[in-house]
């Protein structure tokens, strides 16, 4: 297996008499949608803001990239290629989609739009928020206001927003949550086309979306990776049905 793009080590968070997250390890290599899946509670949230740098972790460490990044703030770990998206939609919903990504492009370059020009002289900025826009399924929407869109259709626009960062690795935090089943199914491509360039961490608690989408999967269960594997050993995995899955996620 490919060197890890993202490599997690004992990984452990503390809220008082409470372990959010108990000596987290696994890794995410080049190319591949590494799910994360667990009940509510299991520590999910904790771990990805750990792993995005908005909760510092007690022990453990986190390397990206062949770096740690351990205790590297936020918008530095944005800038070195590890990217997110929130499990409730972030959008400007005042703004159009191609202004949202517009935005979302000029934090990447750390450059602001002229104030003495109109803002669509910066063509540069548009053509690659365009481009963006198609590639998560928004071409032809480009120019509705963001509060107008569906719910699935400001969720592929968040997912557009974390992959203006250009990153190594984006990490989805449950990208389907809302969604109907013709929103899930459009969604799903969109994220399996995202390993061609890029890997993915992918939390998720849409089980058929999930085994459809990974290349492998950890289970969290009380802030333990109790498994990881493929989804066939998943499935197969008596420990992971007990804790998590039940007979008829496993065997449907």
């Amino acid at each position: 297996m490919a060197k890890p793009v993202l490599e997690v080590l004992g990984l452990t968070k503390r809220f008082g008499g409470l372990v959010a997250t108990d000596a987290v390890t696994f890794d995410v290599v080049p190319g591949e949608i590494h799910a994360l899946i667990g009940p509510n509670g299991a520590g999910k949230t904790t771990l990805v803001h750990q792993l995005s740098g908005a909760v510092a972790a007690d022990a453990g460490s986190i390397r990206f990239n062949g770096a740690d990044i351990t205790v590297m703030p936020t918008h530095d770990r944005v800038r070195a290629g590890l990217a997110r998206s929130y499990q409730i939609t972030s959008i400007f919903r005042r703004l159009t989609v191609v202004d949202n990504i517009v935005l979302a492009v000029q934090a990447r370059n750390g450059t602001s739009l002229s104030f003495w020009r109109p803002i669509k002289s910066e063509s540069a900025l548009y053509d690659e928020a365009r481009a963006i826009a198609k590639d998560v399924g928004l071409a032809g929407r480009e120019e509705i206001v963001s509060g107008f869109l569906a719910h699935g259709e400001q969720r592929q626009l968040e997912v557009g927003l974390a992959l203006a960062t250009k990153p190594l690795c984006v990490m989805l935090d449950e990208p389907m949550a809302g969604m109907g089943p013709e929103e899930s199914e459009r969604m799903i491509p969109l994220i399996s086309g995202l390993r061609a360039t890029r890997s993915v961490l992918l939390i998720e608690h849409d089980m058929d979306a999930v085994f459809r989408l990974a290349d492998r999967i950890s289970v969290l269960v009380s802030g333990r990776i109790i498994s990881t594997g493929t989804p066939a050993a998943i499935r197969a995995s008596d420990e992971v049905r007990r804790a998590y899955l039940g007979d008829e996620t496993v065997h449907g």
